[in-house]
């Protein structure tokens, strides 16, 4: 028995020094190839000609001019025909008219209350202002999204992503009342807050875990730090930072070493649990947060509350008033 006991630890020794918890885990677990957000993506982009389609500058200009209304005004990259920009004056990300927006689905408070449609809680993250804004958000849907669907695969990436982006509709929805809202930033942000909790939650398996908690930590703070510019919707941002944090607590975790290796580790190094304790306090505190957090979100929404009133400070989460700009009433 000793001889035996010997012999597993040195198979033990012998394993974990030929590899890292983490290369151990890229090998045995199943990858999946990433087909969803190539999707979202030219949804994205097909929704931005319907978009750039319905708005036809040439005609809405015509109408202004007919009503003596910007008859100075010409429609940016004219030789587009239907599908140019409106002027660069009322729209400078080379898109359509707010009005165009919000007839096709853009985030608004009113129409959601008042007008009982609250489809527009998802319809707003698949519209975006403009082509600059367009192509910020896919590209970093692209670099953010593959990895993880490629581990996770399309199911938990997906939720994640639809979650996450509702999650972000309705904190700006309760925040800002009197302006539109629309793009992907809010499931964007999602992503990035469960990459970061799926670190977290995976901790033990990581090498290099202070640079890599680091790296991403920065990731996120700049791309917050951005929103208290004018005109960003910040608390779709933190609302889909948020929601998807929590999500990736509940969706992310992934088998401790022992599980994984159960069948090439000696039996005395076994791991007797899928998951570790912390996983499992992590996924139970995370999964009540989600469910109050969206009730309490919705209940706000759909009562009409306005956030400001309770938080005279919040305004400065979505724009900070400097020499060089101000900021929105809120």
């Amino acid at each position: 028995m000793a001889g035996e006991d010997i012999e597993n630890r040195r198979g033990v020794k012998n394993y974990y020094s030929s590899t890292s918890s983490a290369d151990a885990f890229e090998e045995t677990e199943s990858r999946w190839a990433s087909w969803l957000i190539p999707v979202f993506v030219v949804a994205n982009v097909v929704m931005f000609l319907v978009v750039m389609y319905a708005n036809n500058c040439p005609r809405d200009l015509k109408n202004r001019v007919s009503s003596f209304r910007g008859h100075n005004e010409k429609c940016a990259a004219r030789f587009l025909g239907r599908f140019s920009f409106q002027p660069l004056r009322e729209n400078p990300l080379f898109g359509p008219s707010s009005a165009t927006l919000e007839k096709l689905g853009a985030l608004n408070w009113n129409k959601v209350v008042h007008g009982h449609q609250g489809w527009r809680l998802i319809s707003c993250i698949w519209l975006h202002a403009g082509i600059i804004h367009l192509l910020a958000n896919m590209m970093s849907l692209v670099f953010i999204g593959v990895r993880l669907e490629q581990q996770f695969g399309f199911v938990r990436v997906g939720v994640i992503y639809l979650l996450s982006g509702f999650g972000g509709s309705v904190l700006s929805s309760v925040f800002i009342q009197n302006q539109i809202s629309v793009g992907a930033s809010g499931a964007l942000f999602g992503l990035l807050g469960a990459m970061l909790s799926e670190l977290i939650t995976n901790w033990s398996i990581y090498t290099n875990k202070i640079v890599a908690l680091s790296t991403l930590l920065f990731i996120v703070l700049i791309n917050l730090a951005v929103g208290f510019l004018p005109h960003v919707d910040n608390f779709a941002h933190i609302g889909g930072f948020l929601a998807g944090f929590l999500l990736g607590f509940v969706l992310l975790p992934r088998p401790q070493f022992g599980w994984i290796e159960r069948h090439n580790l000696p039996i005395g190094v076994r791991a007797k649990s899928r998951y570790k304790g912390y996983q499992y306090v992590l996924w139970l505190v995370s999964m009540v947060l989600l469910i109050v957090g969206f009730t309490v979100g919705l209940v706000m929404l759909f009562r009409g509350v306005n956030g400001h009133e309770r938080c005279g400070w919040c305004h400065y989460v979505s724009c900070v008033p400097t020499s060089k700009w101000e900021c929105d009433e809120p």
